[in-house]
C-alpha cells in the first residue's frame, strides 16, 4: 500500500509539472502556428514589417532570458528557486496573451506596429521569459537521477504536445464560433487563458525543488554564483554548446515550419481546415509514442534516441513532400514525424538538464536558471530568426495574404518553408549529436559529486 501511494505520488508530480510546459505552449504554439497569419490575414499588417519586428525584439528577449536566468538562481524562497515564478506569472501570461491577438483592426499601418511591438515584447521578452526560465531550471531541481529526468522530459513533452494540439485543434474552429473576425481571435485567447492560468497553478502545487548544490551544502546556505564566473564557466562547458546549438536550430526550423503549416495546408494541399489533420494525427502519435521511449532511452541513451528521431522526421517530411496527393499519404506522414518527435521531445530537456551536472562537476558552479536561460536566449534567437525568416520568405514569393490564388513563386517559398528548411536542420542535428557523448559520461559525472557532497558534509 506504501508502494502504491509513493507510485501515485510520484506520478501525480511528473504529470504536475508536465502542465507547466502545457501552459507554456498555449503561448508558445499560438506564435508559432498562428500568430502571422494573424497579423496578414485578420490584423492586415504586412508580414515583412512584422517579421522585422520579431527578429528585432529577439535581441532584447536574449537579454531579458539572461536577467531572468540570474534572478531564478539568486531566488531564496519557501517555495525554492522556481516555483514562486510560476505562482506570481500565471495571471498576467494569460492576460499577455490576450493582448496579443487584440491588434486594433481599424488603426492606421503605423499604430498597429507600434501596437504589434509592444505587445509581441511585452508577451516574448518579459512574461514568457519570466514564467518559462524557471519552468525549465525545475527538472534539475527536482532530481539528479537521469532516468527520472527522462520520465520528467517525456511528461513534459506529453503535456507540452498536448497544449500544441489542444492550440492547433481548436484555435481556428474557436475563431470560427465567435465570428470569424479579428474579435475572435480576441475572444478565443480569453478562453485559452484561463486553461493556461489552472494548468500553471497545478504545476506550482504539486512539484518539489529538492537538489541541492556541493557549495550550498559546503557552506551550509545559499551563496550566489558570480554573474561573470557563472557566464565563463557555460562556455566551458561544450555539451551546454551543442545543446544550445541544438535548440537553436530547432526553434527556427519549428518557427518556419509551424508557421507555414496554415498556408501550406490552404495554399498547397488546398484545405486551411487540414492543419488540424496534420498535426492533429502528428501531435496524437507524439502523445503516445512517448509512452514507449521511456524503455528505448534506458537501453540506448538519450542521444541516440534523439538522433533516431531526426532520421524519422527526415524520412516523414519528404514523405509528405512527394506523396501528398491523397490523405492516407499525409496520415502516414504524420505517424512517422509524430514518432520522430516523440524521440526528440523525450530526450531533448533532459540533456539539457544533464548539462548541469556536467558543469558544476567541470567548474564547480551549478546554475540551473543561468544554464536555461542562456539555452533559451539561444532556441529564442533561433524561433525569432525562424519567424522573420518565414516573413521575409513568404515576401520574397510574393505572397499575398487577401489573394483567392498564389504565384508560383509564392508556392514554392512555402514548400520551402514547410519542407526544405527541417529537413536541413535535421541533418545538422545529426551532426551536432555525433559530438555529445555525455551520456557514457554521465554515471561517473554524478558519482564524482555525491563524493563531493560528502566530502561536504563531514
Amino acid at each position: 500500500m506504501e508502494n502504491q501511494r509513493s507510485l501515485i505520488s510520484k506520478v501525480g508530480e511528473r504529470v504536475s509539472y508536465g502542465l507547466g510546459d502545457f501552459g507554456c505552449n498555449i503561448i508558445y504554439t499560438a506564435m508559432s502556428a498562428f500568430l502571422l497569419f494573424y497579423y496578414t490575414d485578420y490584423a492586415g499588417v504586412s508580414a515583412f514589417a512584422v517579421g522585422a519586428i520579431m527578429m528585432i525584439s529577439r535581441v532584447f528577449d536574449g537579454i531579458s532570458d539572461l536577467i531572468m536566468g540570474v534572478i531564478v538562481d539568486r531566488t531564496k524562497s519557501r517555495f525554492g528557486k522556481a516555483r514562486p515564478w510560476l505562482l506570481r506569472m500565471c495571471v498576467p501570461f494569460a492576460i499577455a496573451g490576450v493582448l496579443l491577438f487584440s491588434v486594433p483592426s481599424t488603426w492606421s499601418d503605423t499604430p498597429k506596429l507600434i501596437y504589434v511591438f509592444i505587445t509581441y515584447n511585452l508577451v516574448s521578452t518579459v512574461i514568457y521569459t519570466a514564467i518559462n526560465v524557471p519552468y525549465s531550471a525545475l527538472n534539475a531541481l527536482m532530481t539528479q537521477d537521469p532516468y527520472e529526468r527522462s520520465v520528467l522530459s517525456i511528461f513534459r513533452n506529453l503535456l507540452a504536445t498536448a497544449g500544441t494540439l489542444t492550440i492547433n485543434t481548436f484555435t481556428l474552429p474557436l475563431v470560427e464560433f465567435f465570428g470569424d473576425n479579428p474579435a475572435a481571435w480576441t475572444k478565443t485567447f480569453m478562453v485559452f487563458g484561463v486553461v493556461a492560468i489552472i494548468a500553471f497553478m497545478i504545476n506550482f502545487l504539486g512539484t518539489k525543488e529538492r537538489v541541492v548544490s556541493v557549495s550550498d551544502m559546503q557552506n551550509g546556505e545559499h551563496k550566489d554564483v558570480p554573474f561573470i564566473a557563472g557566464v565563463k564557466a557555460l562556455f566551458v562547458n561544450k555539451y551546454w554548446i551543442l545543446m544550445t546549438l541544438m535548440l537553436a536550430l530547432f526553434f527556427l526550423m519549428y518557427a518556419i515550419n509551424g508557421g507555414s503549416t496554415v498556408y501550406y495546408a490552404k495554399d498547397i494541399l488546398g484545405d486551411k481546415d487540414l492543419v488540424a489533420t496534420i498535426n492533429g494525427i502528428f501531435n496524437v502519435v507524439q502523445i503516445l509514442g512517448m509512452f514507449f521511449i521511456a524503455m528505448l532511452v534506458k537501453k540506448y541513451g538519450k542521444r541516440n534516441i534523439f538522433a533516431l528521431g531526426l532520421v524519422l522526421d527526415i524520412v516523414g517530411i519528404l514523405f509528405l513532400h512527394y506523396l501528398h496527393s491523397e490523405m492516407w499519404m499525409i496520415v502516414v506522414s504524420s505517424l512517422i514525424r509524430g514518432i520522430g518527435n516523440a524521440c526528440g521531445g523525450a530526450t531533448m530537456w533532459a540533456m539539457v538538464s544533464d548539462t548541469i551536472d556536467y558543469g558544476e562537476w567541470k567548474t564547480g558552479y551549478r546554475t540551473e536558471g543561468l544554464v536555461n536561460s542562456a539555452c533559451s536566449f539561444g532556441w529564442k534567437i533561433g524561433n525569432g530568426l525562424g519567424s522573420a525568416l518565414l516573413g521575409l520568405i513568404l515576401e520574397i514569393g510574393g505572397y499575398v495574404g487577401t489573394a483567392a490564388v498564389q504565384s508560383a513563386e509564392a508556392l514554392e517559398a512555402i514548400e520551402f518553408s514547410f519542407i526544405w528548411v527541417p529537413v536541413m536542420v535535421y541533418v545538422s542535428g545529426l551532426v551536432i549529436m555525433y559530438f555529445f557523448k555525455l551520456d557514457k559520461e554521465f554515471p561517473q559525472i554524478i558519482k564524482d559529486l555525491e563524493n563531493r557532497k560528502k566530502q561536504a558534509q563531514h
